[in-house]
């Protein structure tokens, strides 16, 4: 998963860089969005494994 938030933001600097806005803003909505998710997966399982087991 957090591979393909850095796939994502390495395309949106590249078509950043290139002047391509609308590819560049695409791009980095998507990776906002996946990292976002990543990042909610991280804590959830960081609490789950934090219980006590039974």
């Amino acid at each position: 998963m957090l591979s393909w938030a850095i796939t994502f933001l390495v395309i949106a600097l590249i078509a950043g860089i290139l002047g391509f806005t609308s590819i560049a803003g695409t791009a980095i909505g998507f990776a906002k969005i996946v990292f976002l998710v990543f990042l909610v997966l991280f804590v959830l399982s960081f609490v789950m494994g934090r219980r006590a087991p039974r």
